[in-house]
């Protein structure tokens, strides 16, 4: 008797965590799921969540034009945003451990990058200035 009790309590919480961290095919956490967003940034209930991208890819390592080596890393997917970056405020980034800097689009510390410069936008809305080598440095999108 004691040893089917055993047995039933093991089976019932391999079944009950087994359910605690859902991911996609793609081995990333799938943040469609409650207990994702609170172990992996994000929370739930929030009217506006601190939620990073669930769709990321794979980044080669490569080099800067100014000859700085770049590790390879994971890294968001494009979209229109910068809200659901890993570098974005209040972002973690559950790869390395850290969360984001950068402003968020439209937020007032977006006022910040670039300031005295001026601010082109390119053809699919993203904003940038010239900066001192006369390359495109892009900043978080003001109005």
């Amino acid at each position: 008797m004691k040893i089917m009790q055993s047995f039933l309590l093991a089976a019932f919480l391999m079944v009950s965590f087994s359910g605690f961290s859902q991911y996609k095919k793609d081995g990333t956490p799938d943040m469609r799921y409650r207990s994702n967003k609170s172990v992996y940034g994000g929370s739930y209930y929030s009217p506006t969540p601190s939620y990073t991208n669930p769709s990321v890819r794979s980044q080669s390592g490569y080099y800067r034009s100014n000859g700085t080596y770049v590790q390879p890393h994971m890294k968001t997917n494009t979209n229109t945003t910068n809200h659901d970056n890993f570098s974005t405020q209040g972002n973690y980034n559950y790869f390395n451990g850290t969360t984001g800097s950068r402003a968020r689009d439209y937020s007032p510390e977006a006022y910040n990058y670039g300031s005295g410069k001026t601010i082109y936008q390119g053809p699919k809305g993203g904003q940038y200035y010239y900066n001192k080598n006369g390359n495109k440095t892009y900043v978080p999108k003001r109005y």
